[in-house]
């Protein structure tokens, strides 16, 4: 493999002689829905004039930034491209072997959601009167094989091309816990995505840890402290809106679900418009201090028809469709926004956020 292409963030010019331009990226977590933002990287990843100062991610979110990061090293932007195509195929094939599968009336109507499958329901009612400890008291995830499987964590530790920050919850405190370069390791990228009604806490050191989205989804404030570049870019993965009010108990359980996972995003957007407005009034004098320039990536429409339940959906036809809206998401962006980037926040803070 190439390991040479070492300056992926700091080019001045692509191929084609323009202008090379660094975002950060925020990634959303979200399980299976995690494919969506797979698809905007893997777009993103076919043009040179864009590259990424750091990443940001949480969960599902975490799993595409280190996949992606260490992709990078081994073989740059074709490397990062094939290690995410070959993560999400190995995560396919190994829920292959778990009972919560799309049921037959689904797989025909095109339902993606696991809302009417049988092994579903089971599942959902055996964890809201059994905790993990009881359920899987060997702790197996399987998302630890395919972890060690794709990626080598010590090159990713030796080789920073990237900046990377994942969160986690640190369960007894209740803050947030932001790993970075020199401290990835599969058991973080675990503590990211460690859903708690379905695994065990995370031991790290002396602390345990549960899934980064209760306390940053993700967390903005490492991008703007630590990287150089002033663009994020936030993959959505949760949809903030919805045009109706939730009635069913699927539905209810669903919106509670993204209110949640989106609760510490919309705070940190709302100081980060804060922080514009006294940059702007030149109340700020700090040289460190900089007006912070917004951007998103979404598919709220597609979005807002899948249940929560669907996260647990890892079925290949529905990764590949993710997929495919995120590539399709990220090229508009591309033809549109990107000329922004640099110049001006490409959404409207207070209309989406505030």
């Amino acid at each position: 493999m190439n390991r040479a292409d070492r300056s992926f963030s700091r080019k001045s010019r692509s191929a084609r002689g323009q202008e090379v331009k660094s975002v950060n990226l925020a990634l959303q977590g979200g399980g299976a829905h995690g494919a969506f933002a797979w698809g905007v990287l893997d777009r993103l990843l076919e043009e040179d004039a864009i590259a990424f100062d750091g990443i940001s991610a949480t969960s599902a979110g975490a799993v595409n930034a280190v996949v992606c990061a260490y992709g990078l090293i081994e073989g740059g932007r074709a490397g990062a491209r094939r290690a995410l195509q070959e993560f999400w195929q190995q995560i396919s094939c190994a829920a292959r072997l778990s009972p919560l599968q799309p049921s037959f009336l689904d797989r025909l109507t095109g339902n993606r959601s696991l809302d009417t499958s049988p092994a579903f329901l089971f599942f959902h009612m055996l964890t809201q009167v059994a905790s993990p400890y009881e359920l899987n008291p060997f702790n197996y995830n399987p998302l630890l094989d395919v972890l060690e499987r794709v990626v080598d964590f010590e090159l990713l530790r030796r080789n920073p091309q990237v900046k990377l920050f994942l969160s986690a919850t640190n369960v007894r405190s209740g803050k947030i816990r932001v790993f970075e370069n020199h401290e990835m390791s599969a058991e973080v990228v675990l503590a990211s995505t460690c859903l708690p009604f379905i695994f065990q806490a995370v031991q790290i050191d002396d602390e345990h840890y549960w899934d980064g989205g209760y306390m940053g989804n993700p967390a903005l404030f490492p991008l703007i402290y630590r990287c150089e570049t002033s663009d994020i870019v936030v993959v959505h993965i949760n949809p903030i809106g919805r045009p109706n009010v939730p009635t069913t108990a699927a539905e209810i359980l669903n919106r509670i679900n993204e209110i949640s996972f989106n609760s510490s995003l919309m705070r940190e957007v709302r100081a980060v418009e804060f922080l514009n407005r006294l940059v702007n009034e030149g109340r700020v004098l700090t040289p460190d201090i900089r007006q912070v320039r917004l951007h998103a990536i979404e598919a709220e429409e597609v979005m807002q028809h899948l249940g929560a339940a669907s996260k647990l959906n890892a079925d290949w036809e529905f990764l590949t469709e993710l997929h495919a809206i995120g590539r399709e998401k990220a090229d508009a962006w591309l033809r549109g926004d990107f000329a922004k980037v640099g110049t001006a926040s490409s959404i409207d803070i207070s209309d989406k956020y505030l």
